[in-house]
């Protein structure tokens, strides 16, 4: 009894875990909310807010889906499209409720954002460690090698039926 409370327990745990992208986002975010707090209007502020709120469900849900697509845990691309659709209409629904219901557009749009420049922050510093390796050789131009060299389908070596049918 007490190992499956403790597998769910890690198993939630995971499942709650903030990517490094993911906090990055909420920083900026965070950020940008205080900073428009000091320097422009309330309606400003809290219109960046609804924005930021709205993108980070939707850049949760979207790192999610996209890890249980390459990840295997979802087959195909057909919930993949299923999954897309319902959350941009929930974000379009946010954007169209937030707007309906007086809030700045430049301070939606701001907070909307706010993923992109978290996302290449995030990317450029947890990039994969440099490997300094040596360049392969080149081939030589006589090297009988080029004879079974496929322009069209690189990586691959000529068929012995191609060499057939010529």
């Amino acid at each position: 009894m007490t190992t499956t409370k403790t597998t769910t327990k890690k198993a939630i745990d995971e499942s709650m875990k903030l990517y490094p992208a993911e906090k990055l986002n909420m920083g900026i975010g965070a950020g940008a909310i205080a900073a428009s707090f000091a320097i422009a209007s309330p309606h400003f502020a809290g219109s960046l807010a609804i924005g930021v709120a709205l993108e980070a469900v939707n850049f949760r849900f979207l790192h999610r889906t996209a890890e249980a697509l390459f990840t295997g845990v979802v087959n195909g691309g057909g919930p993949w499209v299923v999954v897309l659709g319902l959350r941009l209409g929930l974000v379009f629904g946010g954007i169209i409720a937030a707007l309906m219901s007086g809030a700045d557009p430049v301070g939606l749009v701001i907070g909307l954002s706010l993923a992109m420049p978290a996302t290449v922050a995030a990317a450029v510093w947890n990039r994969p460690k440099l490997v300094p390796q040596d360049p392969a050789p080149a081939i030589g131009p006589e090297d009988p090698s080029w004879d079974e060299f496929s322009v069209w389908n690189p990586g691959r070596q000529l068929s012995h039926r191609a060499q057939e049918t010529e």
